[in-house]
């Protein structure tokens, strides 16, 4: 294919992403073309749901992508067809160049001043037609010199103090300079025109990233309040139907208990108060006890076969005084009065049976009492220590380091999961949530409510620490560090020595040779457990905390060669 053929379609040949040619070009569902790399690791940051960059067409499963291999050639032979210049022959004639539509959005050539200009050297400030440009084209001698598309206005380029061209970048007052400007520069640090565009590149791209990773937090929240609202409608609609007939006819059940309860009573009650009218109405002398002197039986009174309770062996008369027992009684002549021991119970023992069996059964109707909170933490802590690895994974969410908060000695991978002790400092810049004491890094998203798990690789693990710690964790200072201070819980490796810290607090731990931790946090029931994950899980430590904050994923390295990978969710 011809230069010529291939120039209009630069612009369809680059990644929307990168906003250079292809590399490894894959197709979307959707039928968008990007980087194979571009693609996974803006995928990598946003998690799911997964969205095109260009269209936002939203995927639950990551696609499986595969590689476009026409795609692929066409951009080859792009690529070739830019970098190989023709060879020109020697009985070489400019080709008759036919009007443009519009001559004043030409370049004249600054060498005869009729025809367009081609191409503009930045070392000799000129700009060349076709003919002129030969030497530059066929002399050893302008090799080095860049040429560029025709620039029409190339003295603003220029320095107009030193009246040469700007070449370098002063970050420090924004505006390009020329060399022998950066001597009075040389305290704001100029860099090459092309390095500060790959660092202008790079901060985009990061943005562009974080505004991803934002818009997906946002699309998640909004689905997690979608599902959320469809969840209570159908539980309004099915509250009439499935929560009635559970729960209705245990509470009448009990009502009908407590019911024949209070009306046992109430008769018995009611048996006792005209046993006693009676007893006040009879005569004194008709209330002789039966093989008293002089007594007879009381009439109509059926004997009772038991006590129906116990009662002092004091007397009462009717109206009430007590008097001694019949050992001290009056002279025979006087009527000995009845023990209230003696009273007939007119069927009050069958109405004690009843009242005491239905009792029974109420009690036995009476629901279990509601677990406490603190009850209820401890079962579910207990559940989850019982749990094995694969149900643990379930809850498995995707961690991504946020460089923003690593210190200068920790190295991150492209896709932010893997960090590593640096032989030499990163250039990384300033930030108020970067550490800048403890070579540490934090997670990306922050967790408030829910139940997360997620796995870390350690690799050279003799100084190493995997954790958890609030927003608001110091970034500054010895106190910065994990577990030195009360917004920080984590599981420490110090030489062979492996130990739990929080709030400056050790617990020695017993060694272990797995290489693998597994953070299970539960927010809503407030704890946080680490595991050693083998081919079973075994207890490192638990924390059972009520969280105030969000929490993030923690991790400190300190030995050079020391890496931390945060293993796949898959």
């Amino acid at each position: 294919m011809a230069m010529a053929e291939l120039c209009p379609l630069a612009e369809e040949l680059s990644c929307s992403i990168c906003l250079e040619p292809f590399k490894g070009p894959v197709t979307t569902p959707c039928g968008h073309n990007f980087c194979g790399s571009c693609l996974d690791q803006t995928w990598a940051v946003q998690g799911p749901p997964y969205l095109c960059p260009q269209c936002r067409t939203g995927f639950q499963t990551r696609p499986q992508l595969h590689k476009n291999t026409v795609l692929c050639a066409v951009v080859e032979q792009f690529l070739q067809a830019e970098q190989v210049r023709p060879e020109l022959p020697d009985d070489w004639t400019p080709p008759t160049r036919a009007a443009a539509p519009n001559q004043a959005d030409q370049v004249p050539c600054d060498h005869c001043l009729k025809a367009a200009a081609v191409k503009t050297c930045l070392v000799c400030t000129v700009s060349f037609c076709q003919e002129h440009l030969r030497p530059h084209l066929d002399s050893p001698a302008f090799r080095d010199h860049p040429l560029q598309p025709p620039i029409r206005d190339l003295m603003r380029r220029k320095c107009p103090q030193h009246n040469r061209l700007r070449d370098f970048f002063c970050p420090e007052h924004g505006e390009c300079i020329c060399h022998i400007c950066v001597v009075e520069h040389k305290t704001c640090s100029p860099a090459p025109l092309s390095q500060a565009s790959t660092d202008l590149e790079n901060k985009l791209r990061h943005k562009l990233t974080v505004m991803y990773s934002q818009i997906n937090g946002a699309s998640r929240a909004l689905e997690d309040v979608r599902a959320r609202q469809q969840d209570v409608r159908k539980a309004a609609k099915l509250q009439g139907i499935t929560t009635k007939p559970v729960y209705v006819p245990r509470v009448e059940l009990n009502h009908e208990l407590i019911k024949g309860v209070c009306q046992g009573t109430s008769e018995l009650k009611n048996e006792l108060k005209q046993y006693l009218k009676q007893l006040q109405d009879k005569k004194p002398e008709e209330l002789i006890i039966p093989g008293g002197p002089g007594g007879h039986d009381l009439p109509h009174m059926p004997k009772p076969p038991r006590p129906v309770k116990k009662i002092p062996s004091k007397e009462y008369r009717p109206s009430g005084h007590p008097v001694t027992s019949p050992t001290h009684a009056s002279p025979p002549s006087a009527p000995i009065l009845v023990s209230a021991s003696k009273l007939p119970t007119f069927g009050a023992p069958e109405h004690l049976v009843d009242l005491k069996q239905t009792g029974q059964e109420a009690e036995a109707k009476v629901p279990a009492r509601p677990l406490t909170p603190v009850t209820l933490k401890a079962k579910v802590l207990e559940t989850f220590l019982a749990k094995s690895r694969p149900e643990l994974l379930e809850y498995t969410v995707k961690v991504v380091l946020d460089y923003r908060t690593a210190h200068n000695k920790v190295t991150l991978s492209e896709d932010y999961t893997v960090a590593s002790v640096a032989n030499v400092p990163q250039n990384y810049q300033s930030h108020p949530q970067r550490f800048t004491c403890c070579s540490q890094v934090l997670g990306l998203h922050c967790y408030k409510k829910g139940i997360h798990y997620w796995e870390v690789e350690l690799q050279k693990n003799n100084f190493c620490g995997v954790g958890v710690c609030y927003g608001s964790m110091e970034r500054q200072g010895h106190e910065s560090r994990l577990g030195r201070n009360s917004a920080s819980w984590c599981v420490e490796w110090f030489n062979t020595k492996i130990s739990a810290w929080h709030n400056n607090v050790e617990k020695t731990l017993p060694s272990t040779k797995a290489s693998r931790v597994g953070v299970l946090l539960n927010c809503d029931h407030g704890f946080v457990i680490f595991f050693a994950v083998a081919d079973k899980v075994h207890l490192l430590y638990k924390y059972k905390v009520d969280f105030t904050e969000a929490l993030y994923p923690a991790f400190w390295l300190f030995t050079t060669g020391a890496t931390l990978s945060i293993c796949s969710s898959k």
